[in-house]
């Protein structure tokens, strides 16, 4: 009896189509690893907008209020300075909810920790991913910091909510692990908002003219 001959042809790849199949994933992963590396940017990017529009409603509001800042006015004028004092950060932007379209803007998108809100009844602290300055009452130094991200470590320990007190030569310096991951965002007077890393951060701070430094934080 014949042996009979088969027609089918080997299933196993050869090398040349092996090294084809390589080449393919390759493209692919140069092609769309920058697009899924793209959310994290984008939220970087957020978080930078959000800061400017709290910067400038509280630009809008010192302009109706003689040029102070909601830290720089009592409580029962309108303002939240006892408030702040006491580290409630919620106060202050409270005091500003007509400058602020949505409350959501105080919420950072790399905030872990906390969640959006759309409304401004029942702001809480989980809602707010920025810090208030309680030493900020004007814009008469420009170099002085209003608002930032709150994902922050002072001599190596995070702060906790509340008011914040530290010595402006204390090493300060962004989480490695929380927030935007060793880098962070900082809101100036004169209305800029500064991507700072941690080297940045600790010069900002020096640059407030200021011996402490007192943050109100979430």
């Amino acid at each position: 009896m014949k042996p009979r001959l088969s027609t089918h042809r080997n299933s196993a790849m050869t090398l040349f189509e092996v090294g084809i199949l390589v080449a393919v994933v390759m493209i692919l992963v140069i092609v769309f690893l920058p697009q899924i590396a793209q959310p994290r940017r984008s939220s970087k990017i957020g978080c930078v907008n959000n800061l400017k529009q709290v910067g400038l409603a509280y630009k809008i509001w010192a302009g109706d209020n003689g040029d102070v800042y909601p830290m720089g006015i009592s409580v029962t004028n309108g303002g939240s300075m006892e408030m702040v004092a006491t580290g409630d950060v919620r106060q202050t932007y409270l005091v500003m909810s007509n400058e602020m379209s949505t409350p959501k803007i105080l919420y950072c998108p790399d905030d872990r920790d906390r969640t959006p809100t759309r409304s401004f009844v029942g702001l809480a602290n989980s809602n707010i991913s920025y810090f208030a300055s309680a030493d900020m009452t004007n814009d008469v130094n420009p170099q002085m910091i209003t608002i930032g991200d709150s994902h922050f470590e002072v001599g190596g320990k995070p702060v906790k909510a509340g008011l914040n007190s530290f010595w402006t030569n204390d090493p300060v310096t962004w989480s490695p692990t929380a927030g935007h991951l060793k880098s962070g965002n900082i809101g100036l007077a004169d209305g800029s908002v500064q991507s700072t890393t941690s080297a940045s951060l600790q010069f900002y701070f020096q640059q407030t003219g200021l011996a402490t430094n007192r943050l109100a934080i979430p």
